[in-house]
């Protein structure tokens, strides 16, 4: 079984097993993109998480390398169209694919990415891939359902709390949690152990988008990367503005109100003002509160698995405490 010196080597194989992948075809102004898109990087977290789950009861992950690609794959795909939507220029510091080439490239390249996961999952073994195949279209119908969600949100004033926790729940945690579930099933775990990873997947999936909400406003600007504050200047519908709309009564109410609704502004003075009320209400820590209880939800499920790879599993726990306490 594996231990914490090895997570580098799965890593390793994982990203070589994912560049020799066969993405190229012709005409070339469809697969570019794909090659392109895919040979930034990212940190693989889903298929990284499907191999590490896998190896709680089997030893040869090299065996389910390409479904777990296939979740890679996929999620590029999102990201793709994700980019369109959101008008994005720039992806993992570098042009995404649609101001690289153009929108309708970028759409019917992505449509391609999602081709080229579902036959990445007929790899799995006859014995798996009927279930396999059910759980991914359920969940890549999931992601789809989140994204509207997202988009609908940012044209309305009010969300509520439960809305946005359903909307990043659909957008973000499923994916997270069927890239763990996908592990167990190819690895012939119980249904119980099963559905506990996919639980496990899903409350930290929750609980990184909080995080994530947080690092934006709340990250030291050196540590970050990025601009500090990018939610606040475009109006996101985060958890931190959706808690301060719900919380915010009088002239907090109206000066949050003022900043949403202002065309003309200095973004620092923005950025300033509004973190300033979001202190007035404590949105930092009602947003911690949250994000803890839901990574403890998560931790809770592990305890209850039938696994006798007690290193693997500290791996797994190490590797999301890893995520959880990053900066940026």
């Amino acid at each position: 079984m594996i231990n914490d010196n090895q997570l580098e080597e799965i890593k390793t194989t994982l990203e070589q097993h994912i560049q020799a992948l066969d993405l190229k075809g012709k005409p070339s102004e469809l697969y570019d993109p794909i090659t392109y898109l895919m040979g930034l990087g990212g940190k693989r977290i889903r298929p990284l998480l499907t191999l590490l789950a896998y190896n709680l009861y089997k030893e040869d992950y090299q065996k389910v390398l390409s479904p777990a690609a296939g979740i890679e794959v996929f999620h590029n795909f999102t990201l793709m169209h994700d980019d369109i939507m959101d008008n994005a220029p720039l992806r993992r510091g570098k042009a995404t694919v649609h101001e690289k080439w153009d929108d309708n490239t970028a759409i019917l390249s992505g449509d391609v990415m999602l081709v080229k996961a579902y036959h990445l999952f007929l790899s799995i073994a006859p014995e798996h891939l009927k279930e396999s195949l059910q759980l991914f279209s359920k969940t890549a119908a999931e992601v789809c359902e989140g994204q509207q969600l997202d988009m609908n949100y940012e044209k309305r004033e009010f969300v509520s709390e439960a809305e946005y926790l359903n909307m990043i729940r659909l957008k973000t945690a499923v994916l997270l949690g069927f890239s763990l579930q996908l592990g167990a099933v190819l690895a012939g775990a119980s249904k119980e152990d099963a559905s506990h990873l996919y639980d496990f997947g899903m409350n930290i999936g929750i609980a990184f988008q909080l995080k994530d909400d947080l690092l934006d406003v709340y990250a030291d600007k050196e540590k970050f990367g990025k601009q500090v504050g990018g939610d606040i200047l475009a109006n996101k519908k985060t958890y931190l503005l959706v808690k301060a709309n719900e919380l915010a009564t009088g002239p907090a109410s109206e000066s949050l109100k003022k900043w949403l609704n202002a065309e003309a502004y200095n973004p620092e003075e923005k950025v300033k003002a509004v973190t300033a009320l979001y202190d007035e209400l404590k949105i930092k820590e009602k947003t911690m509160e949250l994000m803890d209880d839901y990574f403890e939800k998560g931790f809770n499920q592990l305890s209850s698995l039938q696994v006798k790879n007690t290193n693997g599993l500290q791996l797994l726990q190490n590797l999301t405490h890893n995520l959880a306490n990053r900066e940026k």
